[in-house]
């Protein structure tokens, strides 16, 4: 038994990976026909059940930051989970990007202290997984992202981000798909711009866009396990 996921429901092989608690749940009540609640522990909410096209899906909220991001992964693989996409929001800095957009990320400048540990500069997502979300989500514009451990220092910008081809910053993708690629999980992930940043502050997206954007960004990507579930 995993030291920090006590599941009472079984574990599907595909997972989202929400780091919102709520927005885990919000995302079962919209995807599974019948939500089952897989874990409370340590107030990581997570739920299991099958999708209307008929996929077995686990929705697990993985906390803030990549050692918790890190933890909840490591024991999902020991689960019996083989492919999981985060779903979650970060901080834009190009001024192309608004609030509310879809983003499918293409590669993570590892800035995180998980990355640096597994000696990581850079993660990429799984080259299928990323298929299959260009697929499902073609509206979702591909980025880099930066993968930081700060949160409101992250609004004073780190020059060499942007320098390195980032266009927005969060919290968890790099470490995502460094351990996912050290276990052997195929992992993606897809991001809704909450917040815009730049030299004048932070500007917030209301929280109706935003759990309206984030039901999309749930809906493409379970869309895109069940195209191609094994």
């Amino acid at each position: 038994m995993p030291l920090h996921l006590r599941p009472s429901a079984p574990i599907a092989a595909d997972a989202l990976l929400p780091g919102d608690p709520g927005r885990a749940l919000a995302l079962a009540q919209l995807l599974l026909e019948k939500p089952l609640m897989s874990n409370h522990h340590r107030g990581l909410w997570g739920y299991s059940g099958r999708t209307h096209d008929g996929l077995d899906l686990t929705i697990q909220s993985t906390g803030m930051g990549g050692p918790s991001a890190a933890i909840v992964l490591e024991e999902l693989a020991r689960l019996g989970v083989r492919r999981a996409i985060r779903v979650g929001t970060c901080g834009a800095f190009d001024p192309d990007l608004g609030l509310g957009s879809l983003l499918r990320v293409e590669r993570a400048i590892a800035g995180d202290g998980v990355s640096a540990r597994l000696g990581v500069d850079e993660a990429e997502p799984d080259p299928e997984i990323s298929r299959l979300l260009a697929s499902s989500a073609p509206e979702a514009t591909g980025v880099t992202v930066a993968t930081t451990d700060l949160f409101y220092e992250s609004g004073e910008l780190d020059p060499g981000w942007a320098e390195r081809g980032a266009e927005a910053v969060e919290m968890e993708t790099a470490a995502i798909f460094a351990i996912g690629r050290r276990l052997g999980v195929a992992t993606g992930c897809l991001l809704v711009v909450s917040d815009l940043l730049s030299d004048s502050g932070r500007e917030r997206i209301e929280d109706e866009a935003l759990a309206e954007a984030a039901a999309g960004m749930g809906r493409a990507a379970a869309a895109a396990l069940a195209s191609d579930a094994p």
